[in-house]
């Protein structure tokens, strides 16, 4: 299969960007509770580059690397033991595969499994010339197929375009899911939003859902600011012009929100968030943060009952949630189809990476069909 690699050990340089180049690679058959999928379309999300920048990329130990965990696809083969899914059915990818079995499994919290079920297997579903080369959660969607266990798929209807279906796998369910089911936000609040990216714009539609009164954007990208107040924000504030907390201070007679939401993975975005949070409210953190990174919060001020509270996938049960979005969807009550701003072929991933980074599009998409 075609695949984009990230090759730390080979890597070409764009500016401080590392490149990425489609290769053709092997991958294994399924193994007794597996389940090999054709990739139609692949989001392309800011966690994808922390491993392509150097955030994250000590996770992969050196070794190559098929990117990607927001995807859609067809099942194309099962093993023996699948009984969830069968070939020819229309899945979205979860990079949380569940093994159902630990603590935090048996008590509702799939999100948080800390030994997702085939996490270990990843590492040799793979491989490039006899290297092996790790499938990025479970999914690998930067390729031609995906490999991974029946917990890490949910089968969705025929009807449901595959763009907007891959989408709901990673940055519709952390965002809409950050608002709905981590912050648990009541109606008639009033809320800010530190950085309109995929996340951010979907944690606006999350807190619109939920009914918040007020709706606080803040960037420092003119067009991403835009867009939040396509997706429902009710105020904007350009963060490379005025002091982002001063301004929510001002917009709230002093008060603060009542939750503000870091949807970057920025410490001095997350520092924000605290400082916008009035007494009695919560900062929280949805952005997937520099490993080694650390954030500094004022002891003095947990006596005012401000709370920091972190937030994984949005903490979704994704067989549960998922569907309950693509309900959203058809009703027209969250926006999917908005979210597509353009559409790259796999060779244009690393010109997806660009626009993503220049905050042009809400969510750049891989149609994995094209060459």
């Amino acid at each position: 299969m075609k695949a984009a690699i990230f090759d730390p050990a080979n890597q070409e340089k764009d500016g401080d960007r590392s490149v990425l180049e489609v290769h053709d690679i092997n991958v294994r058959d399924p193994r007794p509770t597996e389940v090999l999928v054709r990739t139609t379309t692949s989001g392309v999300c800011h966690s994808d580059l922390h491993f392509v920048d150097g955030k994250w990329a000590a996770a992969f130990g050196g070794l190559p690397a098929v990117l990607g965990h927001e995807a859609a696809g067809v099942v194309e083969s099962v093993g023996d033991d699948v009984t969830y899914v069968q070939p020819g059915d229309n899945v979205i990818m979860s990079f949380r595969p569940f093994c159902g079995e630990c603590y935090w499994c048996l008590r509702g919290e799939p999100n948080l499994c800390p030994d997702p079920a085939g996490a270990q297997l990843a590492m040799d579903r793979l491989n490039w010339d006899g290297r092996p080369v790790v499938q990025m959660a479970s999914v690998g969607s930067f390729g031609e197929y995906m490999l991974t266990s029946q917990s890490g798929v949910l089968k969705i209807p025929e009807d449901i375009p595959p763009a907007e279906a891959a989408l709901v796998g990673c940055g519709v369910m952390t965002g809409v899911g950050a608002a709905l089911y981590t912050a648990k936000v009541p109606g008639g609040s009033v809320v800010a939003v530190i950085g309109c990216g995929g996340v951010g714009l979907n944690v606006i539609q999350g807190c619109r859902i939920a009914g918040a009164s007020r709706i606080i954007a803040v960037d420092i990208l003119p067009n991403k600011l835009e867009y939040a107040e396509q997706f429902g924000a009710t105020d904007v504030i350009n963060a490379s012009e005025v002091d982002a907390v001063e301004a929510v201070q001002e917009l709230t007679s002093g008060m603060g929100v009542e939750i503000a939401f870091e949807a970057i993975g920025n410490v001095h975005a997350a520092r924000q968030a605290w400082d916008m949070v009035r007494a009695g409210g919560t900062a929280c953190i949805v952005g997937m943060m520099p490993l080694g990174s650390e954030v500094s919060l004022p002891g003095p001020e947990f006596l005012q009952e401000k709370k920091a509270i972190g937030c994984m996938y949005g903490s979704t049960r994704f067989r549960e949630h998922m569907p309950k979005l693509l309900d959203l969807y058809r009703q027209g009550k969250l926006d999917l189809t908005g979210l597509v701003s353009k559409r790259f072929a796999l060779g244009e991933i690393n010109e997806a990476f660009r626009a993503m980074q220049a905050g042009e599009v809400a969510r750049g998409v891989l149609d994995i069909s094209q060459p």
